[in-house]
């Protein structure tokens, strides 16, 4: 059975682009083999959103390792739902830096032009994370 899985978290560290890069690096080379796929979003503050597709068992076992990673902190579930097909199937796991895009598309989610995926119901970061992919803002 195919899961959706949105999460937001908070950097427990200073967020380099090394830090982001070797994250990506692991998720990448690890994602195929469970059949994950998904995108990071990078947003001001040391705050991330991530969804992570795959199978329920797969998906949950890597949520229990970012629950227990001690990189993240506040770790807050937004949406888990069953699929009949996945969103995000191009990105073993694509990258957004949102603090780069345009504050417009922002806006259409966010009651400020900085993101805060805290505030936020697990539908509109889905919206939210669907327009990235149509805007090509998925980097990956």
């Amino acid at each position: 059975m195919l899961v959706r899985l949105i999460y937001a978290s908070r950097s427990s560290g200073p967020i380099t682009d090394e830090v982001i890069e070797a994250v990506l690096d692991k998720s990448r080379n690890s994602n195929p083999d469970a059949g994950i796929t998904g995108v990071l979003c990078v947003c001001q503050g040391g705050v991330f959103m991530q969804v992570l597709e795959g199978g329920r068992e797969e998906v949950n076992l890597l949520y229990g390792k970012v629950l227990r990673d001690a990189r993240h902190t506040h770790v807050t579930l937004l949406e888990y739902a069953e699929l009949t097909e996945r969103r995000f199937s191009s990105w073993r796991m694509g990258r957004v830096d949102v603090n780069k895009l345009n504050a417009g598309i922002i806006l259409k989610y966010s009651e400020k032009p900085q993101l805060d995926p805290f505030q936020i119901p697990g539908g509109v970061a889905l919206g939210f994370l669907e327009e990235l992919m149509n805007t090509a803002s998925i980097v990956g």
